[in-house]
């Protein structure tokens, strides 16, 4: 009847968009529910957590105010709390795409003690190999319909390999695509398109500093950044996009410092930044397609002309590229929010990509899309890095990396420990 009915019947919910209140801290934000009447016992609480954090190589500060979390810290914390429930049915809703591959397989090993001892899980996947590997068996979901299952008998006669095709023809009537490709060699010329030299920001009181970054992408070349999530990802792609102050250190693109600059004179200089939050930061949701196609515009001509909004030219560009970047909406009136994360994630993409971009930083750019949307938008920053871009891929998909990166450099603490140029064994170097 509500989701207080649910977890008294022992359904545990992680849900793909987290749940937690953002000023309050992680301790408190797994006390609630609890009797009103009575204080927390933090020690107690921060014994159990514990205990269910470490199987899955999770580190979570009882201590750390949510809203100074990453979103991948923020989902470690609600599948935590969903344990913490004793669940006796869990639904996790994609619960593994800010864990590093160790943390899946540690995740999906939890899964199955957890069935072991007489839980029920519910696992949805976009990740296709996850669901073959963790499944007892699979069902498959198009349209709010049930299309397909695989049962369990089935499901142990398969490898892996025939194990997706079969799922994948399920969802798409065809085969989706390969995403498996061989990097392409550098073009010639090594000098760095976009520069970054010792860079570093200060330390908060929940967030790692940065130490010293340093790092060069030359044109046409993809840099990947890998590491688990929370170790500073966001501080650099906020640094070098302007939206963070910085303790030390230079971005330099096409040999023009852009240290003076703020976040709209970067992006004019063509130095853009997508967000892995595309509905908290990305986008305003209640707003209609066509502004947020040019929210980083805003008052400048041609769409504003002395202040006042120029509506027939909003208009026609926004039909434009919603049609050149393929974004399914009813029209360019309706609302960013009301569309599907792939769909949000192309206005996005279409935003920061026309009109002038010459070095592209995306932070874990496929986080929560489907497959077909995931294959498509891998294939669009390889186009863009094939137009002579300069781009940084910041993923905790380590297979992700590896399937599109020319390099990649592994950040830890805030500090960049080693950079791997691709090819064999380039994961187990990672």
């Amino acid at each position: 009847r509500s989701p207080s009915h649910a977890l008294s019947l022992g359904i545990g919910t992680v849900f793909q968009h987290n749940m937690l209140v953002p000023t309050l801290t992680v301790a408190e934000n797994l006390a609630l529910g609890g009797p009103w009447w009575q204080r927390p016992k933090i020690a107690e609480l921060s014994a159990r957590v514990a205990e269910i954090a470490r199987p899955l190589g999770i580190e979570i500060n009882l201590a750390a105010r949510v809203s100074e979390l990453s979103l991948g810290e923020q989902q470690q914390v609600e599948i935590v709390r969903a344990l913490l429930r004793d669940s006796r049915l869990l639904i996790l809703d994609e619960a593994t795409s800010m864990l590093t591959p160790q943390g899946a397989a540690e995740l999906g090993a939890l899964m199955r003690r957890l069935v072991e001892r007489g839980l029920a899980v519910v696992f949805i996947t976009h990740k296709l190999g996850e669901a073959a590997e963790f499944g007892d068996r699979v069902s498959v979901l198009k349209l709010g319909r049930k299309v397909g299952e695989i049962a369990p008998e089935r499901l142990r006669s398969l490898d892996r390999a025939a194990l997706v095709d079969e799922i994948v023809e399920m969802m798409f009537g065809r085969q989706a695509g390969d995403d498996t490709v061989s990097i392409p060699p550098l073009p010639a010329n090594d000098d760095a398109l976009l520069e970054v030299r010792g860079l570093g920001v200060a330390p908060a009181p929940d967030a790692p500093g940065l130490e010293s970054i340093s790092f060069g992408i030359g044109a046409g070349e993809i840099l990947g950044i890998a590491g688990i999530d929370g170790n500073g990802q966001k501080q650099l792609a906020e640094a070098l996009a302007g939206q963070c102050a910085v303790s030390g250190g230079s971005v330099v693109l096409a040999g023009e410092t852009l240290d003076t600059l703020d976040v709209r004179g970067r992006r004019r200089k063509g130095l853009r930044y997508l967000t892995d939050d595309r509905l908290g930061e990305g986008t305003v949701g209640t707003f209609p397609v066509a502004i947020n196609y040019f929210l980083k515009q805003i008052g400048e001509p041609p769409y504003w002309k002395a202040g006042v909004e120029s509506a027939r030219a909003i208009d026609r560009r926004a039909k434009e590229l919603t049609r050149l970047y393929d974004v399914r909406t009813p029209s360019v009136a309706t609302p960013v929010g009301r569309l599907s994360g792939g769909n949000i994630q192309k206005v996005l993409i279409a935003r920061e990509l026309a009109d002038g971009a010459r070095a592209v930083i995306f932070n874990k750019p496929t986080y929560g899309l489907d497959l077909a949307n995931t294959l498509a938008t891998r294939q669009r920053i390889r186009d863009i890095a094939g137009r002579g871009m300069a781009v940084l891929l910041i993923s905790t998909d380590l297979d992700e990396l590896l399937s599109m990166c020319h390099r990649i450099a592994v950040i830890s603490q805030g500090r960049l420990v080693g950079t791997v140029t691709n090819g064999e064994g380039a994961g187990e170097r990672v």
